[in-house]
């Protein structure tokens, strides 16, 4: 396009003394070219020099000669300003997105009718799964669904939901927090007393069946565990290790879709003695007639005890691997309704990564409500489109995954955030970790207060309405179809950014209309990145690295 703006420019009708002004036109553009043949704009400049040039001779005219001598300065000099204009236009963040306000309420609507039970998301043949062996480097996938596809509600109106969704996730990030703050004080998790008040009843008791569950934050997948495998749905989360399902007998359990796991039935369960490597490398190791016991408290009510075993996982059709220290759990309570277990995907030395010996590993986190499907990959190569950043370490807790984040952008502008923020500092305290099991972005209060002052200053078009649970900035958008919104973009320590869709932090909370900004203050030094804000981005982790990448649309 630009060669054809500058050729009609220069275009001269005929018998115009046109070689007075091509000849010299041709000698600084091909000069330029010489000196600076990098892009493709210099490129088409090189073609145009090549159209302008004329085997006739130059025409004695100097005042035309003179004319074009100025003229192709002036063109050399714009066209060499004009590649650092376009590349400084390329890294600069756009300032507004749109929300498309009617799809995200026919989303959030179509979830208090759907059913999980007319749908077969992991194939038709669960008892036909291959159990081939996998060797540690190879790469395979499992498939990864939302709570929602699994589950249907009980809920006749979507706020009820969203309420109990926020109830769950403020659970979810005090166990967390109580973790970090645990092992940064010292305190062992068997002090820990489950605090059971604060378990609804219909979190345990109601039959998942008959669609009484209330669903949260969680990602799950089908996963077959013993010898032959029976199939069960497992939480895949990033901030635990502990690998674990209910077991028969069982004196104290919730309930799942699954029936309970029999160890009886499996030729591949062992279990670990006392003085194994594995039952040394629990925090909290007990022992029971020569036989390992273990013990989880998740801090917000949720635990899990029983014996410390090895046994085969398989992965969908992509193979099994052997002797995976897991827990089978007899005694067990709390937040897990659904899911026979969880698979531990943290950073330490008994999760699932470890044990197999991943170097890498890769998830995209699909919309709660879209019904969809996506792969939970292991030990295969990022997208080379991704947007990284350093993984870091809390040496105080192994389990989180630290990332680089510098700061937070609205609008294209940065955030007026202390640098410290998202610092993690020598003791353990601070710093901002990525997590597959919390919901709504939590950011230290003094960067949370920031973020969405920034935001409610450019967003003074809209009509704001009362809060709703943790979200204190909501907007009333029952009259629109779509809005115009500020940009909000993480800002990553290699001064990169990641641009979150406008549905990623503009979320319905009713069926009406009411729409919040999902970031809240997390009321402790810790900030966590949850999966509202992931949804859409296939987030990489390099653990042989120690890089994570993010590859929006990737899914």
């Amino acid at each position: 396009m630009l060669s054809s703006i500058i050729c009609h420019c220069l275009y001269l009708p005929p018998n115009s003394n046109a070689d007075v002004i091509q000849r010299p036109l041709h000698f600084f553009l091909n000069l330029y070219i010489i000196s600076y043949k990098k892009t493709q704009i210099q490129s088409l400049i090189f073609s145009l020099s090549c159209l302008l040039c004329d085997k006739s001779d130059m025409a004695s005219n100097s005042k035309l000669f003179f004319f074009s001598f100025f003229f192709a300065i002036f063109v050399a000099l714009a066209v060499s300003l004009l590649p650092l204009a376009l590349s400084r236009g390329l890294t600069e963040e756009a300032t507004h997105a749109f929300l498309d306000v009617s799809a995200s309420l026919e989303q959030a609507q179509a979830v208090l009718s759907f059913d999980p039970e007319t749908v077969q998301p992991f194939g038709q043949h669960d008892d036909e799964m291959q159990q081939q062996t996998l060797a540690n480097s190879s790469s395979f996938s499992v498939q990864l669904h939302p709570r929602d596809f699994l589950l249907k509600t009980s809920y006749k109106d979507y706020k009820s939901l969203v309420l109990s969704r926020l109830e769950r996730d403020s659970a979810r990030v005090k166990s967390l927090t109580t973790k970090l703050q645990v092992s940064l004080d010292g305190v062992s998790e068997s002090d820990l007393e489950p605090m059971k008040t604060e378990l609804r009843p219909e979190d345990l008791s109601t039959p998942i069946v008959s669609g009484t569950s209330q669903g949260s934050g969680e990602y799950f997948s089908r996963v077959g565990v013993g010898s032959p495998p029976k199939l069960f749905y497992m939480v895949l989360d990033t901030g635990s290790d502990i690998n674990w399902l209910q077991c028969q007998p069982c004196s104290d359990c919730y309930q799942q879709s699954d029936p309970v796991f029999n160890p009886g039935s499996s030729s591949s369960y062992k279990t670990l003695s006392c003085t194994s490597q594995q039952c040394g490398s629990l925090e909290n190791p007990g022992c029971s007639t020569g036989k390992c016991q273990y013990q989880v408290s998740y801090g917000d009510g949720s635990y899990t005890v029983g014996d410390f075993v090895t046994e085969t996982v398989s992965f969908g059709n992509t193979g099994a691997v052997n002797g995976i220290a897991l827990g089978c759990g007899h005694e067990n309570e709390g937040l897990f309704v659904g899911a026979a277990g969880l698979l531990g995907l943290g950073a330490g030395k008994l999760s699932l990564l470890s044990q197999i010996k991943a170097s890498s590993f890769s998830y995209c986190l699909v919309d709660r409500h879209s019904g969809r499907s996506s792969t939970l990959e292991f030990n295969s190569a990022p997208p080379s489109d991704s947007v990284t950043t350093p993984l870091l370490r809390n040496e105080k807790v192994g389990t989180f995954y630290y990332i680089g984040l510098t700061g937070l952008s609205v609008g294209g502008q940065p955030v007026s955030i202390p640098s410290s923020a998202f610092q993690l500092d020598a003791s353990g305290n601070g710093g901002i970790i990525i997590d597959s099991g919390t919901a709504i972005t939590r950011l230290q209060t003094e960067a949370y207060n920031s973020l969405r002052d920034a935001f409610v200053k450019l967003t003074r078009h809209l009509p704001s309405t009362s809060g709703v649970s943790l979200f204190d900035t909501c907007y009333d958008l029952s009259s629109m179809t779509s809005v115009r919104v500020p940009t909000v973009a993480f800002r990553l320590s290699d001064g990169k950014s990641l641009q979150l869709p406008a549905k990623n932090y503009l979320i319905p909370v009713d069926s009406s209309g009411t729409f919040c900004f999902a970031f809240a203050a997390t009321g402790s030094s810790l900030s966590i990145i949850g999966n509202v804000q992931q949804q859409g981005t296939r987030v990489s982790f390099d653990l042989a690295k120690s890089r994570v990448g993010f590859s929006p649309n990737k899914c």
